[in-house]
């Protein structure tokens, strides 16, 4: 690990995406709520990836490829992740590190193999997503430390991550390393169904020692128990911290107490694949963020990002044409 800081560290599940196209009878069939995140076993994914047609097999996971995309920008970053020493856990690592990402926990033998998310995508560009979690749930308070996270300007921590048995406690504990350094806490949301999950945890951090809190539309009426995003933004805009809320369409806000900042979605003429497309503008936005940049200024690098990403298969675009735009 370099002695150099870094600009961002994320920490999450790591987990290689399985992307797929399918038809929405097959998402009715599992009984999945379109655009959900679902939870299954071992037993699970391996019956669904029996089920699935030709598929593509990159490391994802949401907040790693926030760092994937920050990297491609020229950002310097690190991982916190958790895979296994099989090929998947390499393929995740190799990803990462190819592209600049200092990945902070190495692969190891364990019990469980390295998780996967089914990213099933249906024509619409919608993406509904079956994980099973594998490796990601051994991650432990011993992984956080200040020599694996404490040397970053931003720790990005991933809201997924309180899913696993050690993640509340690990989370609780990059959020006091980042403090006690004076670096600011960014809090991604992860989905809708995660913050009822959570409520009290994440209601706790956005509203004391999360400097950034993300999400979107859904997410964030969640987190404040309204019923629309008017409702979601008042209540964002009371609470004085940096809300960054996105909207898919409809664009973004993003609400520092009495500053907002709305920015408009670009027209796009197909909608290919919408696996990444808030990963990629997290990215865009920190990155911004991270060099000084105006809210508006970051929010339409954001916006940039997750165009580029919503016009291809897979979560991450190009590290090319992430390089071009930074």
């Amino acid at each position: 690990m370099s002695d150099e800081p870094v600009a961002l560290v994320g920490i999450s599940n790591a987990i290689v995406d399985v992307l797929c196209h399918v038809e929405p009878a097959f998402i009715k069939d599992l009984d999945a709520p379109p655009g959900s995140m679902t939870l299954i076993d071992r037993d699970q994914a391996i019956a669904l990836y029996d089920k699935m047609g030709p598929s593509v097999e990159s490391a994802g996971g949401s907040v790693a490829n926030t760092v994937a995309c920050f990297a491609s920008l020229g950002g310097s970053a690190g991982y916190i992740g958790r895979v296994a020493d099989d090929q998947l856990g390499r393929i995740f690592d190799h990803d990462m590190t190819s592209i600049g990402v200092e990945t902070r926990l190495p692969p190891e033998t364990r019990d469980a193999p390295t998780a996967r998310c089914h990213v099933l995508i249906t024509p619409d560009g919608e993406r509904t997503m079956q994980t099973y979690l594998g490796a990601c749930v051994e991650i432990a308070s011993t992984d956080i430390t200040s020599n694996t996270c404490g040397d970053a300007r931003i720790v990005l921590l991933e809201g997924y991550v309180w899913d696993t048995p050690e993640g509340p406690q690990a989370m609780q504990q990059a959020v006091s390393i980042a403090k006690q350094a004076n670096h600011q806490v960014a809090l991604s949301l992860s989905d809708s169904f995660c913050v009822e999950r959570h409520h009290a945890a994440f209601h706790a951090l956005a509203s004391g020692d999360a400097d950034i809190i993300i999400g979107n539309e859904a997410e964030m009426t969640a987190l404040f128990g309204v019923q629309d995003f008017a409702a979601a933004s008042a209540a964002a805009q009371a609470n004085g911290g940096l809300f960054v809320m996105t909207r898919s369409e409809k664009g973004s806000v993003l609400v520092r107490g009495d500053e907002v900042v709305n920015q408009a979605a670009d027209r796009i003429e197909k909608v290919v694949d919408s696996t990444g497309a808030g990963d990629a503008y997290v990215a865009g936005f920190l990155y911004a963020y991270c060099r000084g940049d105006s809210l508006q200024a970051a929010a339409r690098l954001g916006t940039q990002c997750a165009a580029l990403a919503i016009q291809q298969v897979g979560a991450r675009p190009k590290p090319a044409d992430l390089a071009s735009l930074g």
